[in-house]
């Protein structure tokens, strides 16, 4: 064990957890584009450096609507941190969005 990771486990050191967020689009519609750009915006006034976007247009990839129980568009997925949580919708009303995804 090098002198460094003695000291971060000596001290304890939290780190802040990453948050991995999933957006479903159906194609680049301006709703989708403003889903995007409002969860950019979130993300970066909330979470900066701390999460990670993945969008899924699901005319691409059908079968993920199936697999992650998707009914409507746009719909953002929290992965992590644990619980999931799920938010449909533009994402305009930031209030909403952070509470449903539990983002402090």
């Amino acid at each position: 064990m090098t002198a460094v990771a003695r000291a971060l486990r000596a001290k304890k050191v939290e780190v802040e957890p990453e948050y991995v967020l999933r957006l479903f689009v159906s194609g680049f519609t301006p709703r989708s584009l403003r889903a995007i750009d409002n969860l950019r915006t979130i993300c970066d006034g909330h979470l900066a450096g701390r999460y990670r976007m993945e969008v899924v247009d699901l005319y691409q990839s059908p079968s993920l609507a199936h697999d992650e129980q998707i009914i409507a568009t746009p719909t953002l997925l929290k992965i992590r941190p644990t619980p999931q949580r799920r938010v449909i919708g533009d994402l305009s009303d930031v209030g909403k969005v952070l509470h449903g995804l539990d983002i402090r």
